[in-house]
């Protein structure tokens, strides 16, 4: 029963809970920022008539080369998308890696903002503080000294 009332403690903790918020925030906030830049900024910053990298790709054997060229003949000098020029063999996608790399840019610079925004309304918030002047001390407390003061005497 130990081992029960041991892991309760710890699931429940502060920082467990706050971290699992954060996990599920974090996916959710990473399809915004994959649907913002799939939708929103590749077809913007594309290769003309190509907003897709991901479909950006050569191939390495000469099967693959062969089928991409077959499949460009049959289909009107349409090429074949990553996945199935994948199924024919080995092939560099470095459209795929730009994708992936641009959507990480941006989703750093979202949280740099974010942390940036944070910090400055921290600051703010502390600025204030000290300039405040302190609180009166509570009415119980002040009589208490009061009493003290005359326990003294």
């Amino acid at each position: 029963m130990g081992m029960v009332k041991e892991f309760k403690e710890f699931a429940l903790k502060g920082n467990v809970m706050d971290m699992a918020i954060g996990i599920i925030i974090g996916g959710a906030f990473g399809l915004i920022i994959k649907s913002a830049i799939a939708d929103l900024i590749m077809p913007i910053i594309g290769i003309p008539g190509k907003a897709d990298f991901a479909n950006l790709y050569f191939g390495l054997t000469e099967p693959v080369r062969i089928g991409m060229e077959a499949f460009a003949a049959e289909n009107n000098g349409m090429a074949m998308t990553l996945d199935q020029a994948k199924e024919l063999g080995p092939v560099f996608a470095w459209g795929n890696f730009i994708t992936v790399a641009i959507n990480f840019l941006i989703l750093a610079f979202v949280i740099f903002m974010m942390v940036k925004m944070m910090n400055k309304a921290k600051a703010k918030m502390e600025k204030e503080e000290e300039a405040a002047p302190p609180a009166a001390p509570a009415a119980d407390l002040v009589l208490l000294g009061e009493i003290r003061d005359l326990l003294k005497k």
